[in-house]
């Protein structure tokens, strides 16, 4: 068993390769094979966001604080808020953050496969975040 204290981790800001606007990354959580499962708990501030991205096993978002965005591509942009869960399914292109307004945080769980859990791909463009509010 390990038990990882909460503030015994400094906090990382979210890379830009990676990441719109300003994000931290807290309590990042990995473990050792044979084990798979990793994450993190994400605090985006308002109008930040992920790029484009695939988990090979999926990922689990479980929205603890605010309000925030996710999008399959090829899908709508759909609101999330604190108790919401979202599943995004293996190998599915998409993106998450928060509200143009909100700050959001959430729980990321995602497994590895081959001892990789994400695979980034290109920024999400201010025309994408912002389709919510033209379609409203």
């Amino acid at each position: 068993m390990d038990i990882t204290r909460s503030g015994s981790q400094p906090s990382a800001k979210g890379p830009a390769e990676w990441f719109t606007g300003s994000v931290r990354i807290d309590s990042p959580f990995q473990r050792s094979s044979p084990a798979r499962v990793g994450g993190a708990i994400v605090t985006f501030e308002p109008a930040a966001r992920t790029a484009w991205h695939t988990h090979p096993l999926g990922q689990t978002l479980i929205v603890t604080a605010g309000c925030g965005r996710v999008q399959r591509d090829g899908g709508p942009v759909e609101e999330i808020r604190s108790g919401d869960v979202v599943w995004v399914a293996p190998g599915e292109k998409h993106w998450h953050g928060a509200s143009p307004t909100t700050a959001m945080t959430h729980i990321a769980i995602a497994e590895a496969l081959d001892g990789k859990a994400v695979d980034w791909m290109e920024h999400v463009t201010d025309e994408q975040y912002q389709a919510r509010s033209k379609a409203e």
